[in-house]
Protein backbone atom coordinates (compact mmCIF):
# COMPACT_ATOMS: atom_id res chain seq x y z
CA UNK A 1 0.00 0.00 0.00
CA UNK A 2 1.46 3.76 -0.77
CA UNK A 3 2.74 5.16 2.24
CA UNK A 4 0.35 8.39 1.54
CA UNK A 5 -2.63 6.42 1.89
CA UNK A 6 -3.58 5.72 5.56
CA UNK A 7 -4.70 2.50 6.75
CA UNK A 8 -8.14 4.21 7.96
CA UNK A 9 -8.60 5.78 4.64
CA UNK A 10 -8.19 2.59 2.93
CA UNK A 11 -10.29 0.31 5.54
CA UNK A 12 -13.14 3.76 5.18
CA UNK A 13 -13.06 2.96 1.30
CA UNK A 14 -13.62 -0.52 1.62
CA UNK A 15 -16.58 0.08 4.00
CA UNK A 16 -14.60 -1.22 7.12
CA UNK A 17 -14.18 1.46 9.27
CA UNK A 18 -15.74 0.47 12.21
CA UNK A 19 -12.85 -1.98 12.61
CA UNK A 20 -10.02 0.62 11.84
CA UNK A 21 -9.37 1.31 15.51
CA UNK A 22 -8.17 -2.54 15.49
CA UNK A 23 -4.52 -3.80 14.60
CA UNK A 24 -4.62 -4.08 10.75
CA UNK A 25 -4.08 -8.16 11.19
CA UNK A 26 -7.51 -8.09 13.23
CA UNK A 27 -9.39 -7.07 9.53
CA UNK A 28 -8.10 -9.71 8.01
CA UNK A 29 -11.13 -11.47 7.71
CA UNK A 30 -13.45 -9.28 7.16
CA UNK A 31 -11.21 -7.76 4.28
CA UNK A 32 -10.68 -11.12 2.65
CA UNK A 33 -14.15 -11.70 3.04
CA UNK A 34 -15.09 -8.05 1.31
CA UNK A 35 -12.69 -9.23 -1.56
CA UNK A 36 -14.49 -12.62 -2.05
CA UNK A 37 -18.24 -11.03 -1.79
CA UNK A 38 -17.22 -8.39 -4.91
CA UNK A 39 -15.76 -10.97 -6.59
CA UNK A 40 -11.97 -9.92 -6.35
CA UNK A 41 -9.99 -13.15 -5.71
CA UNK A 42 -6.73 -13.81 -4.71
CA UNK A 43 -4.16 -14.59 -8.04
CA UNK A 44 -4.62 -18.19 -8.95
CA UNK A 45 -2.12 -21.30 -7.62
CA UNK A 46 -3.34 -23.61 -10.05
CA UNK A 47 -0.42 -25.65 -11.47
CA UNK A 48 -0.83 -26.18 -15.95
CA UNK A 49 -0.17 -29.15 -17.20
CA UNK A 50 -0.55 -30.83 -20.34
CA UNK A 51 -1.01 -34.56 -21.03
CA UNK A 52 1.22 -36.83 -23.58
CA UNK A 53 -2.65 -38.54 -25.16
CA UNK A 54 -2.68 -36.19 -27.93
CA UNK A 55 1.01 -37.69 -28.90
CA UNK A 56 -0.11 -40.93 -29.83
CA UNK A 57 2.31 -42.87 -27.87
CA UNK A 58 5.46 -40.86 -28.72
CA UNK A 59 6.57 -39.69 -25.26
CA UNK A 60 9.35 -38.04 -24.97
CA UNK A 61 8.28 -35.93 -27.90
CA UNK A 62 5.60 -35.14 -25.82
CA UNK A 63 7.84 -34.39 -22.95
CA UNK A 64 9.86 -31.98 -25.04
CA UNK A 65 7.51 -30.19 -27.04
CA UNK A 66 5.14 -29.84 -24.05
CA UNK A 67 8.26 -28.64 -21.87
CA UNK A 68 9.31 -26.02 -25.07
CA UNK A 69 5.95 -24.16 -24.44
CA UNK A 70 6.18 -23.29 -21.37
CA UNK A 71 3.62 -26.66 -19.45
CA UNK A 72 5.25 -27.14 -15.85
CA UNK A 73 4.01 -30.66 -15.97
CA UNK A 74 3.08 -33.44 -18.40
CA UNK A 75 0.72 -36.59 -17.78
CA UNK A 76 2.16 -39.81 -19.32
CA UNK A 77 0.47 -42.84 -19.80
CA UNK A 78 0.46 -46.72 -19.27
CA UNK A 79 2.72 -47.52 -22.63
CA UNK A 80 5.84 -45.82 -21.08
CA UNK A 81 5.94 -48.91 -17.86
CA UNK A 82 7.48 -50.96 -20.81
CA UNK A 83 10.13 -49.11 -21.36
CA UNK A 84 11.09 -47.22 -17.92
CA UNK A 85 8.96 -49.44 -15.24
CA UNK A 86 11.98 -51.20 -14.71
CA UNK A 87 14.74 -47.69 -15.12
CA UNK A 88 12.90 -45.16 -13.42
CA UNK A 89 15.84 -43.09 -13.15
CA UNK A 90 16.00 -43.04 -17.09
CA UNK A 91 12.41 -41.47 -16.97
CA UNK A 92 13.23 -38.83 -14.20
CA UNK A 93 16.40 -37.79 -16.04
CA UNK A 94 14.36 -37.32 -18.81
CA UNK A 95 11.89 -35.16 -17.07
CA UNK A 96 14.63 -33.13 -15.30
CA UNK A 97 16.63 -32.54 -18.52
CA UNK A 98 13.57 -30.65 -20.11
CA UNK A 99 13.17 -29.39 -16.74
CA UNK A 100 9.08 -30.74 -16.23
CA UNK A 101 7.48 -33.28 -13.36
CA UNK A 102 5.37 -35.70 -13.82
CA UNK A 103 2.63 -35.32 -11.12
CA UNK A 104 -0.11 -37.71 -13.05
CA UNK A 105 -0.24 -41.22 -14.59
CA UNK A 106 -2.99 -42.75 -16.37
CA UNK A 107 -2.21 -46.37 -15.30
CA UNK A 108 -5.77 -47.55 -17.14
CA UNK A 109 -8.54 -49.36 -16.11
CA UNK A 110 -9.62 -50.88 -12.90
CA UNK A 111 -12.41 -53.24 -14.18
CA UNK A 112 -14.77 -55.15 -12.01
CA UNK A 113 -16.25 -58.69 -12.26
CA UNK A 114 -13.45 -60.37 -12.70
CA UNK A 115 -11.73 -63.87 -11.86
CA UNK A 116 -9.69 -64.14 -8.83
CA UNK A 117 -6.55 -64.59 -10.92
CA UNK A 118 -7.67 -61.41 -13.41
CA UNK A 119 -8.03 -59.07 -9.84
CA UNK A 120 -4.82 -59.54 -8.45
CA UNK A 121 -2.65 -59.15 -12.17
CA UNK A 122 -4.79 -55.95 -12.12
CA UNK A 123 -3.94 -54.84 -8.94
CA UNK A 124 -0.43 -56.15 -9.59
CA UNK A 125 -0.07 -53.50 -12.53
CA UNK A 126 -1.89 -50.61 -10.86
CA UNK A 127 0.98 -51.23 -8.01
CA UNK A 128 3.61 -51.23 -10.42
CA UNK A 129 2.31 -47.80 -12.05
CA UNK A 130 2.38 -46.16 -8.60
CA UNK A 131 6.30 -47.14 -7.80
CA UNK A 132 7.32 -45.47 -11.21
CA UNK A 133 4.92 -42.68 -10.27
CA UNK A 134 6.84 -42.58 -6.94
CA UNK A 135 10.28 -43.10 -8.33
CA UNK A 136 9.85 -40.00 -10.11
CA UNK A 137 8.82 -37.96 -8.28
CA UNK A 138 4.49 -37.97 -8.89
CA UNK A 139 1.83 -37.49 -6.99
CA UNK A 140 -1.34 -38.98 -8.51
CA UNK A 141 -2.78 -42.39 -10.26
CA UNK A 142 -5.38 -42.10 -12.72
CA UNK A 143 -7.71 -44.89 -12.94
CA UNK A 144 -10.44 -45.57 -15.54
CA UNK A 145 -12.67 -48.39 -16.51
CA UNK A 146 -13.67 -50.23 -19.08
CA UNK A 147 -16.54 -52.22 -17.79
CA UNK A 148 -19.82 -50.39 -18.88
CA UNK A 149 -22.45 -52.90 -20.63
CA UNK A 150 -22.43 -52.22 -24.17
CA UNK A 151 -26.44 -51.47 -24.26
CA UNK A 152 -28.61 -49.74 -21.03
CA UNK A 153 -27.31 -48.36 -17.72
CA UNK A 154 -24.90 -49.68 -15.53
CA UNK A 155 -26.84 -51.47 -12.64
CA UNK A 156 -26.24 -49.70 -9.01
CA UNK A 157 -24.33 -52.37 -7.78
CA UNK A 158 -21.57 -52.59 -10.27
CA UNK A 159 -21.11 -48.72 -9.28
CA UNK A 160 -20.38 -49.92 -5.78
CA UNK A 161 -18.22 -52.39 -7.08
CA UNK A 162 -16.56 -50.20 -9.05
CA UNK A 163 -15.91 -47.83 -6.00
CA UNK A 164 -14.68 -50.94 -3.80
CA UNK A 165 -12.37 -51.85 -6.48
CA UNK A 166 -10.59 -48.19 -5.94
CA UNK A 167 -10.54 -48.01 -3.01
CA UNK A 168 -8.55 -51.47 -2.46
CA UNK A 169 -6.53 -50.02 -5.30
CA UNK A 170 -6.18 -46.85 -3.54
CA UNK A 171 -5.33 -48.49 -0.52
CA UNK A 172 -2.45 -50.10 -1.73
CA UNK A 173 -0.96 -47.02 -3.31
CA UNK A 174 -1.18 -44.64 -0.46
CA UNK A 175 1.04 -47.32 1.31
CA UNK A 176 4.03 -46.33 -1.77
CA UNK A 177 3.09 -43.03 -1.50
CA UNK A 178 0.63 -42.31 -4.35
CA UNK A 179 -2.79 -41.62 -4.34
CA UNK A 180 -5.53 -42.90 -6.80
CA UNK A 181 -8.05 -40.69 -8.80
CA UNK A 182 -11.56 -41.60 -10.41
CA UNK A 183 -11.53 -39.88 -13.62
CA UNK A 184 -14.86 -39.62 -15.05
CA UNK A 185 -15.20 -40.60 -18.86
CA UNK A 186 -17.76 -40.96 -21.56
CA UNK A 187 -18.37 -44.61 -22.57
CA UNK A 188 -17.20 -45.66 -18.90
CA UNK A 189 -18.57 -46.10 -15.31
CA UNK A 190 -19.06 -42.64 -14.87
CA UNK A 191 -20.34 -41.64 -17.88
CA UNK A 192 -23.55 -38.98 -16.30
CA UNK A 193 -23.27 -37.10 -13.53
CA UNK A 194 -25.64 -39.47 -11.58
CA UNK A 195 -23.21 -42.44 -12.22
CA UNK A 196 -20.16 -39.86 -10.98
CA UNK A 197 -22.18 -39.42 -7.45
CA UNK A 198 -23.01 -42.82 -7.14
CA UNK A 199 -19.38 -43.90 -7.81
CA UNK A 200 -17.90 -41.44 -5.55
CA UNK A 201 -20.48 -42.50 -2.51
CA UNK A 202 -19.04 -45.85 -3.03
CA UNK A 203 -15.37 -45.02 -2.72
CA UNK A 204 -13.43 -44.19 0.76
CA UNK A 205 -12.54 -41.10 0.15
CA UNK A 206 -9.64 -41.31 2.35
CA UNK A 207 -7.65 -43.93 -0.51
CA UNK A 208 -9.82 -42.25 -3.84
CA UNK A 209 -9.77 -38.81 -4.82
CA UNK A 210 -11.29 -37.08 -8.03
CA UNK A 211 -10.08 -36.44 -11.28
CA UNK A 212 -13.17 -34.46 -12.77
CA UNK A 213 -12.62 -34.02 -16.90
CA UNK A 214 -14.88 -31.27 -17.47
CA UNK A 215 -15.37 -31.81 -20.92
CA UNK A 216 -16.72 -35.73 -20.55
CA UNK A 217 -18.72 -34.03 -17.34
CA UNK A 218 -20.50 -31.93 -19.58
CA UNK A 219 -21.00 -34.48 -22.64
CA UNK A 220 -22.50 -36.73 -19.62
CA UNK A 221 -25.08 -33.70 -19.50
CA UNK A 222 -23.39 -32.54 -16.30
CA UNK A 223 -22.49 -28.77 -15.11
CA UNK A 224 -18.58 -29.00 -14.43
CA UNK A 225 -18.71 -25.57 -13.00
CA UNK A 226 -21.39 -26.88 -10.36
CA UNK A 227 -19.49 -30.18 -10.15
CA UNK A 228 -16.51 -27.73 -8.70
CA UNK A 229 -18.63 -26.72 -6.20
CA UNK A 230 -19.68 -30.14 -5.50
CA UNK A 231 -16.44 -32.03 -5.52
CA UNK A 232 -13.92 -29.43 -4.39
CA UNK A 233 -12.95 -31.35 -1.38
CA UNK A 234 -12.63 -34.18 -3.62
CA UNK A 235 -11.08 -32.92 -6.81
CA UNK A 236 -7.07 -33.61 -6.66
CA UNK A 237 -6.41 -33.51 -10.61
CA UNK A 238 -8.49 -31.42 -13.38
CA UNK A 239 -8.41 -32.30 -17.01
CA UNK A 240 -9.04 -29.53 -18.99
CA UNK A 241 -10.34 -29.69 -22.53
CA UNK A 242 -12.85 -28.82 -24.53
CA UNK A 243 -16.00 -30.19 -26.87
CA UNK A 244 -17.98 -29.06 -29.81
CA UNK A 245 -20.76 -30.52 -31.23
CA UNK A 246 -20.48 -32.44 -34.55
CA UNK A 247 -22.60 -33.91 -37.04
CA UNK A 248 -21.45 -37.05 -39.27
CA UNK A 249 -21.55 -38.05 -43.00
CA UNK A 250 -24.58 -40.44 -41.97
CA UNK A 251 -26.19 -37.30 -40.42
CA UNK A 252 -25.89 -38.25 -36.57
CA UNK A 253 -25.12 -35.98 -34.20
CA UNK A 254 -21.67 -36.33 -31.67
CA UNK A 255 -18.68 -35.36 -29.99
CA UNK A 256 -15.49 -33.92 -30.88
CA UNK A 257 -12.86 -32.99 -28.34
CA UNK A 258 -11.03 -30.03 -29.17
CA UNK A 259 -8.19 -27.73 -28.01
CA UNK A 260 -9.43 -24.84 -25.72
CA UNK A 261 -11.60 -22.21 -26.76
CA UNK A 262 -12.66 -24.16 -29.75
CA UNK A 263 -15.86 -26.09 -28.62
CA UNK A 264 -18.88 -25.04 -26.02
CA UNK A 265 -17.30 -24.82 -22.62
CA UNK A 266 -17.50 -22.33 -20.25
CA UNK A 267 -13.77 -22.11 -19.82
CA UNK A 268 -13.42 -19.05 -18.20
CA UNK A 269 -16.20 -20.08 -15.57
CA UNK A 270 -14.37 -22.90 -14.92
CA UNK A 271 -11.37 -21.16 -13.96
CA UNK A 272 -13.52 -18.88 -11.88
CA UNK A 273 -14.87 -21.71 -10.14
CA UNK A 274 -11.67 -23.02 -9.51
CA UNK A 275 -10.33 -20.18 -8.07
CA UNK A 276 -13.71 -19.71 -5.81
CA UNK A 277 -12.54 -23.46 -4.11
CA UNK A 278 -8.76 -21.83 -3.61
CA UNK A 279 -7.63 -25.01 -5.77
CA UNK A 280 -4.17 -25.39 -6.14
CA UNK A 281 -3.07 -28.45 -7.41
CA UNK A 282 -2.87 -29.26 -10.99
CA UNK A 283 -5.33 -28.84 -14.43
CA UNK A 284 -3.75 -30.81 -17.14
CA UNK A 285 -4.66 -29.78 -20.45
CA UNK A 286 -6.18 -32.69 -22.52
CA UNK A 287 -6.88 -33.62 -26.22
CA UNK A 288 -7.56 -37.40 -26.92
CA UNK A 289 -6.54 -36.45 -30.66
CA UNK A 290 -5.81 -34.07 -33.31
CA UNK A 291 -9.04 -32.94 -34.62
CA UNK A 292 -8.30 -31.35 -37.59
CA UNK A 293 -5.93 -33.27 -40.69
CA UNK A 294 -2.46 -31.96 -40.76
CA UNK A 295 -2.84 -30.31 -37.67
CA UNK A 296 0.42 -31.73 -35.36
CA UNK A 297 0.69 -32.13 -31.30
CA UNK A 298 2.69 -29.68 -30.93
CA UNK A 299 0.04 -27.08 -32.56
CA UNK A 300 -2.83 -28.43 -30.21
CA UNK A 301 -1.19 -27.98 -27.32
CA UNK A 302 0.01 -24.26 -28.87
CA UNK A 303 -3.79 -23.49 -29.59
CA UNK A 304 -4.81 -24.46 -25.82
CA UNK A 305 -1.21 -22.76 -24.01
CA UNK A 306 -2.74 -19.56 -26.17
CA UNK A 307 -5.59 -19.54 -25.01
CA UNK A 308 -4.58 -19.93 -21.71
CA UNK A 309 -2.33 -17.03 -21.64
CA UNK A 310 -3.98 -14.70 -23.99
CA UNK A 311 -7.77 -14.55 -23.23
CA UNK A 312 -7.71 -15.86 -19.58
CA UNK A 313 -4.39 -14.04 -18.77
CA UNK A 314 -2.92 -17.53 -16.97
CA UNK A 315 0.80 -18.00 -16.46
CA UNK A 316 1.29 -21.49 -16.97
CA UNK A 317 3.96 -21.64 -13.90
Amino acid sequence: MPAEISRRTFLSQLGLTATAALPFSAVAGSLSQYLDSAGILPASSIQIGCAAITWGGNDVKAIEESASLGYKGIQLRANIYAEYGSQPEALKALLNQHKIAMPVFSSGNANINLSADETKAQLEKHLGHARLVKAVGGQYLQLTNGSRPKEGKPSAEDLKKYGATMTEIGKRTADIGVTAVYHNHMHQLGETPEEVEQILNACDTRYVKFLLDIAHYMQGGGDPVKAISQYGNLIKVMHIKDVRDVTGNDGKKNYQFVELGQGRVDLPAIFAALNKIKYSSWAIVELDSVPVPNRTPLECATISRDYLKNTLKMKLG
